[in-house]
């Protein structure tokens, strides 16, 4: 049976009496031609199955590792898989949150020649979790509004691009840990649709369709008892309408004021970088005699702080824990007395003399727990605590050593955790 690497192309077609396996693929992997892709996936065993978290699917999904990189493989029919991996690949070019797609796999066929679903391979995306694993870690009711607000950003911001996701769910999301809050990734574009722009009534659709779903996933989770705290399913859901509504609003709404106030100019633009949007186009009408002005943001984008830390540093890191690493940089600026100077310099110095030495301080077992960004945002709030305790500020590198010794060992490994109490896919 044939199996070649190349671009997408067309379905198969047959070759005399055998269909042919294809793998389309982004990077190919020739290892992907080892996986045992004439077995239905639901039978694949742990030589290739690792045991990472997955999320409720209405397909069969499995976490495979295939030498030192890790795939999600979903059967589904083979439109909708190359449509889906299209997709995908056009919501990475557009830098919008969302796995990342990796191949198709057409043609299976098993031992008796009978034909197999197509599968989907995307690029496991490392540290996160879906949401169910995160009540098992130690979510409580009091953490639903985080959660909310990842969701209500990752919809936003495809809202902003164009893209009608048609299935707006937390099973569909995967989280990753950000500096305290999270940071919400699509996983699962079956449904969605890529526009030039989005109009109001396919927004409120989604948003419909969110509240719904979010709506039944609490219960469910309340059902089995994942959720522990008092919570209202209607109060999350007026909560994540909201803060959809809040935010579109300041990201998108037209402010009008006197010619008197253009401070309100610079203000609205710090608003917008605050909650991590860059503003990279701005349109400003005024009135015959500029008695007036009206300002309506027109190209916004998400990322500002992260896209900052990255031309300072090279770090490729989360949002909110950009801007702390932002906050604490300037803080070592003017500590040691250069706040004036090259922002590059003080960004290497910090780099080399704070960031680096601190994240050193994981040990090997604790690698699989909280990535690097995360580890030093933890050992930032860590002193913060031991310093009020002991009434003077502490060494960043002491909290380091203190955190990874007395607070690392007993958080879960979320790089590599054991599946045993996710549902199946």
């Amino acid at each position: 049976m044939a199996t070649t690497l190349g671009r997408p192309e067309p379905p198969s077609k047959d070759y005399g009496d055998a269909m042919a396996q294809r793998i389309v693929a982004n990077n190919p992997d020739p290892a992907l031609l080892r996986l045992p892709w004439s077995t239905p996936l639901e039978e694949w065993t742990e030589e290739h199955v690792v045991p990472l978290p997955r999320g409720l699917s209405r397909h069969v999904v499995r976490i495979v590792r295939v030498g030192a990189r890790t795939y999600a493989v979903k059967e589904t029919v083979e439109p909708i898989a190359f449509r889906e991996y299209r997709l995908l690949r056009d919501l990475a070019r557009l830098g919008l949150p969302a796995v990342t797609a990796q191949g198709v796999v057409t043609g299976r066929t098993d031992a008796h020649g009978e034909e197999l679903p197509a599968a989907l391979l995307t690029e496991h995306l490392r540290f996160s979790l879906p949401y169910r694993s995160l009540f098992a870690h130690g979510f409580t009711a009091g953490d639903l509004p985080t959660l909310v607000d990842a969701l209500v950003v990752l919809l936003v911001r495809l809202h902003l691009a164009g893209f009608y996701w048609g299935d707006v769910s937390l099973s569909n999301v995967l989280f990753r840990r950000n500096a305290g809050g999270l940071a919400a990734y699509l996983v699962d574009a079956e449904t969605g649709e890529l526009q030039e722009t989005l109009s109001p009534r396919l927004r409120e659709h989604d948003i419909t369709v969110a509240c719904e779903n979010v709506f039944a996933e609490l219960l469910d989770l309340q059902a089995s008892t994942t959720l522990a705290g008092d919570v209202s399913a209607h109060d999350v859901v007026d909560l994540l309408t909201e803060r959809y509504t809040t935010l579109w609003a300041e990201l998108t709404d037209e402010e009008e004021f006197s010619g008197e106030e253009l401070w309100r100019i610079d203000q609205r633009v710090e608003r917008l970088n605050d909650l991590g949007f860059d503003v990279g186009e701005l349109d400003m009408v005024t009135d015959f005699d500029g008695d007036s002005v009206r300002i309506t943001p027109r190209v916004v984008e998400a990322g500002h702080h992260c896209r900052e830390l990255q031309s300072l540093t090279g770090l490729n890191v989360e949002d909110a824990q950009a801007r702390r690493m932002l906050n604490d940089m300037s803080q070592y600026a003017v500590s040691l007395g250069v706040a004036g100077d090259d922002r590059a310099l003080v960004a290497n110095r910090w780099l080399t003399e704070v960031y680096e030495p601190v994240v050193r301080q994981i040990p090997p077992t604790g690698r699989g727990k909280l990535e690097p960004a995360e580890f030093f945002h933890e050992v930032l709030v860590h002193r913060w605590y031991l310093a009020e305790r002991a009434g003077h500020d502490l060494d960043i590198l002491e909290a380091a050593a203190d955190f990874a010794d007395s607070q690392l060992p007993g958080r879960p490994d979320e790089a590599l955790t054991s599946a045993a109490a996710e549902p199946d896919a």
